[in-house]
């Protein structure tokens, strides 16, 4: 990797971490019903409104050694995490798809699905804005490629009616409505192979994850939170979902 290339991953990597602080006032404030547009940042304990230094990612939240500057109440670890994690996320996804307009929109998807991992683990609920958004980043990959259209149609109900039929056939006890709305939206952008991938690696990730949750503390529920393992499964679908499927074919359907 050359010098320029290097400093193109670390301009993605800072600019991850940009919308990382914005993604932490979505989870923050969209189950509380908050403004995330107009509504100035504040700290969460004395309401002190927070100037522009100590919003700087990460390096903010290290010089301030976690605490408040007014109030010295402690700062959630969470605001670094979702930092450098979608920073992290972002520099992934480009590694694996190159600097193109497709890695953008998978960026702002997987930035999309942080925050509804961390609303779903803790509410129980995936936001019908959310949802919308990524609704909108298919038809922004639909315009860049209009080839992919039929493609990005049939992801849109390939995993979602099934799911619809199972939400009505147990009256919303086996799936959420949230999670077939997120898989018709995240099909209509990844297409139909890449949302079926995801969807098994989703549930095989969910099984496993969670009976190990409930073995090592018998505490957790048996209901699960599906969307933060749904979401795992797309990024593991948007960063080598091609090459498995092509693997799957070459090994099974070759003659």
């Amino acid at each position: 990797m050359d010098v320029l290339t290097m400093l193109q991953y670390i301009a993605v990597f800072v600019l991850g971490t940009l919308v990382g602080s914005f993604l932490n006032v979505c989870i923050f404030r969209i189950p509380e019903k908050g403004d995330i547009v107009s509504e100035p940042s504040h700290c969460m304990s004395c309401g002190r409104r927070l100037k522009w230094y100590e919003l700087i990612p990460i390096v903010s939240y290290l010089a301030l050694r976690g605490r408040c500057r007014g109030c010295k109440s402690p700062i959630s670890v969470q605001y670094p995490l979702i930092e450098a994690g979608n920073g992290i996320l972002w520099v992934v996804i480009c590694l694996c798809q190159g600097l193109t307009p497709l890695a953008f929109l998978y960026c702002l998807l997987v930035s999309a699905l942080l925050v509804v991992s961390v609303i779903d683990a803790r509410t129980g609920e995936i936001p019908f804005g959310i949802n919308i958004f990524i609704f909108v980043l298919g038809l922004l990959r639909l315009a860049i490629s209009p080839q992919t259209w039929l493609e990005q149609v049939i992801g849109f109900f390939a995993v979602s009616m099934p799911l619809l039929l199972v939400l009505f056939a147990t009256r919303g006890r086996g799936i959420g409505g949230g999670d077939v709305k997120l898989m018709a939206c995240c099909g209509f952008l990844l297409g139909w192979r890449l949302i079926v991938l995801a969807f098994i690696a989703g549930c095989i990730l969910g099984s496993v994850i969670h009976l190990l949750r409930m073995w090592i503390a018998p505490k957790t529920g048996k209901v699960l939170a599906l969307g933060p393992y749904l979401s795992a499964g797309m990024f593991l679908a948007m960063i080598c979902g091609t090459a498995l499927i092509q693997w799957y074919v070459n090994t099974f359907f070759t003659l």
